[in-house]
């Protein structure tokens, strides 16, 4: 498995489960799958921090990019998706944008419903699409 792929999952195994609790969590247990000072343990920490730092603004870019969906009745697996997603279109300009896309559907297959895929791929890319038109420098091909 892909290292940022596994962070990119344990990330969303950790924002579902302090969404849950609506708190932040003890997150240690998750993260045991990434070694520490690797790699993987960086960039999963640095998607939670991020997501947890912005969820206000990364909430309202999909609420304004989704048709007639609040993110609170979205469900708890989309919402942390797109929410990983949106962070990584906004502050990771190192990820191109067809892998956060592709990223982003396969964690839709393994963890959503049948629906979730088309959902959360419509939605990123017409945030990605709006981000480009603010940020004609985006990588969106």
């Amino acid at each position: 498995m892909k290292i940022r792929r596994k962070a990119r999952e344990t990330a969303l195994q950790i924002l579902y489960k302090m969404d849950i609790a609506g708190t932040a969590s003890d997150c240690g247990a998750d993260m045991e799958a990434l070694a520490p000072g690797t790699e993987g343990r960086r960039y999963c920490e640095s998607l939670v921090s991020g997501v947890q730092a912005e969820i206000d603004s990364i909430d309202a870019a999909i609420e304004e990019h989704s048709e007639n969906w609040k993110v609170d009745r979205m469900a708890v697996v989309d919402r942390n998706i797109l929410r990983v997603a949106v962070y990584e279109l906004r502050s990771r300009p190192d990820v191109p944008y067809k892998v956060i896309i592709d990223e982003a559907v396969e964690l839709a297959k393994r963890y959503g419903s049948e629906d979730s895929g088309p959902f959360i791929n419509g939605i990123i890319d017409r945030v990605g699409k709006a981000l480009q038109k603010k940020q004609p420098a985006l990588r969106i091909k």
